[in-house]
């Protein structure tokens, strides 16, 4: 268990707060999820039971100590869900707060600055990783709803035969160009099918 905890020290975090934490952390996770950073409240009165921040690699879990410490309150958000991440840096330690895409708030103050930096830091890469993840699934969907059309993907090319069979070549680069425009498919995938099909005539 001590080798477990020193990873997540390296910002001075409170060694019991951490410790009692990841063992009621870990019992909550789900299959392939792991703890990659934990932040501990710090705040300028003795507190013997902080509020913690964990942070997985599939959500932010925001954990509120109850009952003097012998019950735990935790309000998880999944990354899909998070719309905006932010840091505010003050003159005793740190505010992190997250907004998710429906647009509910949560927020934790007292954090070291050290801690709400790694904080942000590993949630703006989530960031990031979440608005490809939604545009992947923005142009799933409008695929799906543009529906009776030709469906373009790079990795699942049109069967030869039944494309040549119901039109020809330049039909298909119009409605090719059609999708291209409606952002249905992407200039990579635009590109792919038009060399294929200019190489065919």
């Amino acid at each position: 268990m001590i080798n477990d905890l020193k990873k997540f020290l390296n910002e001075e975090q409170d060694p019991k707060a951490v410790e009692k934490l990841l063992t009621k952390v870990n019992g909550l996770l789900t299959s392939g999820e792991q703890v990659e950073y934990i932040a501990v409240q710090k705040k300028p009165v003795v507190n013997l039971s902080p509020d913690c921040i964990a942070l997985t690699n599939k959500r932010i879990i925001f954990c509120r100590p109850r009952n003097l410490g012998l019950s735990m309150d935790f309000q998880d958000y999944a990354w899909k869900d998070i719309l905006d991440c932010h840091m505010k840096e003050g003159i005793i330690g740190a505010t992190f707060s997250m907004k998710t895409v429906k647009g509910n708030m949560n927020m934790l103050d007292y954090l070291p600055k050290a801690q709400a930096r790694k904080l942000y830091q590993f949630a703006q890469q989530k960031e990031e990783e979440m608005i490809a993840y939604r545009r992947e699934h923005d142009l799933e969907n409008k695929r799906a709803i543009a529906g009776g059309g030709i469906t373009v993907n790079a990795n699942l090319p049109i069967p030869q035969n039944v494309a040549e069979q119901k039109e020809d070549p330049l039909e298909t680069l119009q409605k090719l160009k059609k999708l291209l425009d409606s952002e249905i498919i992407s200039q990579m995938e635009f590109d792919t099918k038009k060399t294929a099909i200019l190489s065919k005539m």
